[in-house]
């Protein structure tokens, strides 16, 4: 990443002379180097990326026998880069460069037959659970779905017949109630407490807990508003703040008694805490070193707690999930569920949350067990 005359950090690929101009460059896939000059650096990065888009155009890949690590590069870059998350980006590399390339990565991308994608998913059987698998899954099937698209291949291997092993499906991983409590107890006297409290309580992201400032909390009337999103990006060794992961992840959530104490402490608390820059003043939970607490570090400390509690490993989603799954064993009406989790699509709410643990099957059964006992009473 080049820098201006006054050190401040410019896009890749651009730097400024001593002239005062920018010079814009980069190197193609045969090696060849390409460069310009600009008067204003947002030209100078909008050029590198035009020229690469031209160079790297689809007509020109499609003349040779591309691999599917070609083809990777060219969709990661061109087509998923410029239109999703940053986070949905790196979840699509780590997939690729740990399961998907060293399996069908040198093979030319219209060799690959629906087998070639299944053993990408059976080889990981052994070593990850069925989410990760899962997203592999997805991964692929987003990949070679483009490539049919703009006709690269004339159809895609990623049909019905790859599924996740049946060993290892998609599960939801949630607290039982004892679980819960035994979580709370050992959780207690820890760093996060605060946050994992939170998400217990409304449910939210991790990084809507990360990115929560004082104003999105109104005492009043008793409810969050959820306007942003926050995360640390390792490989830019900065936090990153932006809008929620979709346009149903605007919303206000109501606070429980629980949330609302715990928050209201803090906030009557808040002129004693130790903030290292003023830019995280506002923001409503900073770690001991005065800053937010990186992504890695709630799962970290997670561990050490389940490990205590004696209780299974799990994430800051599978808090949410807890969340989720007392919502739905109080009785709440899926849509009120969807609202408050910031779903856009009810189907996620249904197949995600909608689940029962064998004590809801039995309470469940026993009222209609209940209600129809006299139909039943004659019968033996």
């Amino acid at each position: 990443m080049g820098k201006s005359l006054t050190g401040r950090k410019l896009a890749r690929g651009v730097c400024q002379r001593k002239d005062g101009l920018y010079t814009a460059r980069f190197t193609d896939r045969t090696g060849k180097r390409h460069e310009k000059y600009f008067h204003n650096p947002q030209e100078a990065k909008c050029w590198i990326e035009e020229e690469k888009l031209r160079i790297n155009s689809l007509s020109g890949m499609t003349t040779g026998f591309m691999t599917v690590d070609q083809w990777f590069q060219y969709w990661i870059e061109n087509i998923k880069t410029p239109t999703v998350r940053y986070n949905t980006v790196r979840n699509y590399r780590e997939r690729y460069q740990k399961n998907i390339g060293p399996v069908i990565g040198k093979m030319q991308i219209c060799d690959v037959k629906t087998l070639h994608c299944q053993q990408v998913l059976n080889n990981m059987m052994d070593s990850y659970a069925g989410s990760t698998i899962d997203k592999t899954r997805i991964t692929m099937q987003s990949m070679f779905y483009y490539a049919f698209i703009n006709e690269v291949i004339p159809r895609t291997p990623m049909n019905k017949m790859v599924r996740v092993p049946k060993e290892i499906e998609k599960h939801v991983r949630f607290l039982t109630v004892d679980e819960q409590i035994r979580f709370m107890e050992e959780a207690r006297d820890c760093s996060n407490f605060g946050q994992y409290l939170l998400v217990l309580q409304t449910g939210m992201r991790m990084g809507e807990i990360m990115g929560l400032q004082w104003d999105d909390i109104d005492f009043e009337t008793r409810q969050i508003t959820v306007n942003r999103t926050m995360e640390y990006r390792f490989s830019e060794q900065r936090f990153y703040i932006g809008p929620p992961k979709t346009k149903s992840g605007h919303r206000k959530i109501p606070m429980t008694d629980v949330a609302y104490e715990m928050l209201k402490q803090r906030y009557d608390n808040r002129k004693f805490r130790y903030v290292k820059d003023k830019q995280w003043e506002e923001f409503v939970f900073v770690n001991r070193n005065g800053m937010p607490t990186k992504n890695t570090s709630y799962d970290t400390t997670l561990e050490k707690i389940c490990k205590k509690a004696k209780i299974k490993k799990i994430s800051m989603h599978s808090l949410r999930h807890t969340y989720a799954t007392r919502c739905i064993e109080a009785g709440m009406r899926p849509k009120t569920l969807q609202e408050i989790l910031g779903h856009a699509h009810i189907s996620t709410t249904m197949d995600l949350y909608v689940h029962n643990t064998e004590e809801e099957k039995i309470k469940e059964h026993q009222k209609f067990e209940a209600s129809f006992v006299d139909s039943f009473k004659n019968v033996l």
